[in-house]
């Protein structure tokens, strides 16, 4: 993996065991391997507090971020006085979405793709 892939966090991550990229010379992997090996990426994403979007044996749609609750601090806004506003702008502009796309290949190699926010 490379390191412009690899998930930000506190360290470097472990290497997956290696029978999960176990496969006869020259053939690919099984559908079952090719699961295992999305599952040892997907958890470590999920350890750093991505979200799954999406999962299908081969790919998986990984999210982190959210959506601001404008409806609620537009109540809170009205009961402090228009106070609250001040940290519903600083949310509202700090809001980032961020989307990464993982896909294994038949061999076990999985691509990374990041998406719009």
């Amino acid at each position: 993996m490379a390191n412009s892939d690899r998930p930000k966090g506190w360290g470097p991550l472990p290497d997956p065991p290696p029978e999960l990229f176990y496969a006869p010379p020259g053939e690919p992997l099984d559908d079952a391997r090719r699961t295992a090996v999305l599952d040892w990426r997907v958890n470590q994403y999920v350890a750093l507090g991505w979200r799954v979007e999406s999962r299908s044996p081969t790919q998986a749609v990984l999210v982190r971020g959210g959506n601001v609750n404008h409806l609620l601090h537009a109540i809170l806004t009205i009961f402090t006085c228009l106070l609250w506003g001040v940290v519903w702008i600083v949310l509202a502009l700090g809001n980032r979405t961020e989307r990464v796309a993982l896909t294994v290949d038949p061999v076990g190699r999985v691509q990374t793709v990041h998406g719009p926010g």
